[in-house]
């Protein structure tokens, strides 16, 4: 696969994992702070692609081993990413594709779907649907450009992360006319998305749309991953 770049001219650092069925691509992107090697990407990249079914990590501009500065990472920046993916693997629609967005890369998915009918099927993982609120609760005693997010001297909170998740405030609106095939999983256990995030948006799909609540999950899914697999796996063949 050739390198990809975003629209700002950065190269973003990806990982293919191949599988038999050639008309289908599955994308998976992270959540805020993540990258493409988080475990539990990995793992669902591995499983699917055993199952047959190619799959693409991505890491957004400013993450991992991506080009960009993080201080520039938000949805909206992230969406464009993720649009030059679509552009490069999706042209002409010669790929059924689905995107699996785990935390803030479900609202960069769900806001994705909602401008690009190249997404056909849609995975959110404790996906992030109430921006503005997740931003006053995780950082809202944290001064933009001076403060980092959890303590992390790793990640600075910048102004254009905040004003943009505040601008956006939440992505229900964005699905309302969406009638692709929606998958939802959330931990009950999730301390940093709220489960209700996902009730929320189930109640605005349209059909089909599937919530599965699983009771011991945290947000990362740690030690759930085989039955994350099985659902997603059940999801691609139902409708991909």
């Amino acid at each position: 696969m050739l390198p990809i770049h975003n629209p700002q001219g950065e190269r973003l650092d990806t990982c293919y994992h191949a599988g038999h069925r050639d008309d289908c691509l599955v994308i998976i992107g992270h959540g805020v702070t993540g990258n493409k090697d988080r475990p539990m990407l990995i793992a669902i990249a591995e499983i699917l692609s055993e199952l047959g079914w190619p799959c693409l990590r991505l890491s957004f501009a400013g993450n991992g081993e991506s080009e960009g500065n993080f201080t520039e990472s938000n949805i909206s920046k992230e969406i464009t990413d993720l649009t030059a993916v679509l552009d490069q693997v999706g042209s002409g629609k010669t790929k059924k594709m689905a995107y699996i967005g785990h935390s803030m890369g479900g609202a960069v998915g769900t806001l994705t779907a909602a401008r690009d009918d190249r997404i056909n099927v849609m995975v959110s993982l404790a996906g992030m649907v109430h921006t503005a609120e997740f931003v006053q609760r995780e950082f809202g005693d944290v001064t933009p450009d001076k403060g980092h997010m959890w303590d992390d001297p790793e990640f600075p909170l910048s102004s254009s992360y905040v004003n943009d998740l505040n601008q956006i405030n939440n992505t229900l609106d964005a699905v309302s006319e969406l009638r692709l095939p929606w998958l939802l999983l959330h931990g009950l256990k999730d301390d940093i998305v709220p489960p209700s995030d996902s009730r929320d948006i189930h109640q605005r799909l349209r059909r089909p749309s599937e919530l599965i609540e699983l009771p011991d999950a945290e947000h990362s899914f740690e030690g759930h991953f085989p039955e994350v697999c099985q659902a997603i796996q059940n999801w691609l063949e139902k409708h991909l």
